[in-house]
C-alpha cells in the first residue's frame, strides 16, 4: 500500500513526453553513471545554454519524477523542507519540495542555487553526502531519502561574486558538469528542430549569436543565449521579418546600451541583407 501511495504521489511530477535535447558530449552517459551511484550533480554554465532542458531530459530518460525549485534570495529553509500551517483549530504540516522529493524518490532540481542565501542552502548538506537524510527540526523527524532520490543543482558561474557563490562545503558534495553554448553546427540543428526553421536561416541566427557572444566583457555581461535564438527562430517561422525578430528577441532583451545596440543592429542588417 505504501508503495502504491508513493507511485501516485510521484505521477504529477513525471515528464510525460520526451523533451528535445541534443547532447554536446558524453554528459548523458555520465549523468546516468552518477544516478546509478546516487551521486548529487552540479550543472554549471551560462544562462540559456540548456542546463534545465538537460535535467528534464535525464529525468524523462531515467523515468523518474522531477521536482524543480527556482531559487531566489527570499527563499528560506522552510520553503525547501516544509512548515506548519494554521488550519481550523490546529496546525498541519506541509512538506516542502525538497522533503517531497526525498520521500517519493524524485530528482530534486535546485535551479540557480547561488540566488538562495547560504544559510538556506546548508539544509541540503545531509542529503548530498553519504548520510542521505533530511532532518525536519521543527517536526522532530529524520527522513531517510528514498533509494531513487537524487539532488541536482545548477548555476551560472559568470554571475559569481563574493556575495553569491557556493561554499566549498557545498561544492565538494557534488559531481559537476560544465555546460556552454553548442558549437555552430549543433546550435543550427537545435534551432531548426525547435522552431521548424530552414537550416540556412537558422545558421544566420547562430552567426549573429556568436558575434554577440564575442562582445561579452566588452559591453555585454552575457552573450545571446540559445534560448533567445529559439525565440527569434519561432518569430521568423511565424512570418515576422528576420531583422525585426532579431531586434525583438536577441538585442533588446540583453542590453540598453545605445552603442552596443547599434553594433548588433548593424550586424543584423549585414547578416540578413
Amino acid at each position: 500500500m505504501k508503495a502504491d501511495v508513493m507511485t501516485r504521489q510521484a505521477d504529477p511530477y513525471r515528464i510525460k513526453s520526451e523533451p528535445y535535447y541534443q547532447a554536446q558530449g558524453r554528459e548523458v552517459a555520465l549523468f546516468e553513471a552518477a544516478y546509478r551511484n546516487r551521486l548529487p550533480v552540479m550543472v554549471k554554465g551560462p544562462t540559456g545554454c540548456g542546463k534545465s532542458r538537460f535535467v528534464e531530459y535525464m529525468a524523462w530518460k531515467l523515468d523518474k519524477p522531477l521536482i524543480t525549485v527556482a531559487c531566489n534570495e527570499d527563499m528560506t529553509a522552510s520553503d525547501l523542507v516544509g512548515r506548519y500551517l494554521l488550519e481550523g483549530g490546529g496546525t498541519r504540516w506541509l512538506d516542502g519540495p525538497l522533503t517531497t522529493a526525498a520521500r517519493i524518490g524524485a530528482i530534486c532540481y535546485l535551479d540557480e542555487i547561488v540566488e538562495a542565501r547560504q544559510d538556506t542552502t546548508v539544509v541540503i548538506h545531509p542529503l548530498s553526502d553519504h548520510r542521505r537524510v533530511l532532518p525536519l527540526d521543527k517536526k522532530g523527524e529524520l527522513i531517510e531519502a528514498h533509494p531513487d532520490f537524487q539532488l541536482v543543482i545548477s548555476y551560472n558561474p559568470g554571475y559569481q561574486s563574493l556575495m553569491k557563490d557556493l561554499k566549498q562545503s557545498t561544492k565538494q558534495r557534488f559531481t559537476a558538469f560544465d555546460f556552454d553554448y553548442p558549437e555552430a553546427a549543433l546550435e543550427t540543428t537545435i534551432l531548426s528542430r525547435e522552431a521548424g526553421l530552414a537550416p540556412e536561416i537558422a545558421a544566420k541566427l547562430v552567426q549573429l549569436g556568436q558575434a554577440a557572444r564575442n562582445l561579452k566583457g566588452h559591453g555585454l555581461d552575457e552573450g545571446i543565449s540559445t534560448r533567445l535564438m529559439v525565440y527569434a527562430a519561432k518569430l521568423i517561422q511565424d512570418g515576422v521579418d528576420p531583422a525585426d525578430a532579431c531586434r525583438m528577441a536577441l538585442v533588446r532583451p540583453i542590453t540598453d546600451d545605445a552603442d552596443i545596440r547599434g553594433t548588433l543592429d548593424h550586424a543584423i542588417d549585414a547578416i540578413f541583407a
